[in-house]
């Protein structure tokens, strides 16, 4: 995991996310920040859906005490919404942005999930 600097919010790869998921499933959360469209068509299996445009409305829907590691298909998104999560106040610390995406996620064969299936 990595901070550019400025950032209020840390980076990491669809890879690190998979290892830290599976070792420490219960201190994290997928939030899949991607319009329903592409949500539908595969998505992080467990991802909590919040389009990035109703972060904001929505915030109260993040879990507590969790890091939250946000997706969207190429890491703009996730970023962003990052940046809305850190200035309702929540925790830097806590906001991870996965800044490859949930196409290199699914390519890999890592746990994904389809339709309205968690």
């Amino acid at each position: 995991m990595r901070r550019d600097p400025g950032e209020p919010y840390y980076r990491l790869g669809t890879d690190e996310a998979r290892n830290i998921l599976a070792d420490t499933p219960d201190k994290y959360a997928v939030i899949d920040v991607r319009a329903e469209d592409e949500y539908l068509e595969g998505h992080v299996t467990n991802a909590i859906h919040i389009p990035v445009d109703e972060i904001l409305s929505r915030i109260e829907e993040l879990p507590k005490g969790k890091t939250l590691l946000f997706i969207c298909a190429a890491g703009i998104r996730s970023g962003l919404a990052c940046d809305m999560a850190a200035a309702t106040g929540l925790d830097p610390d806590s906001l991870v942005n996965i800044e490859d995406g949930t196409p290199p996620w699914i390519e890999k064969g890592y746990p994904t999930s389809y339709g309205d299936n968690p």
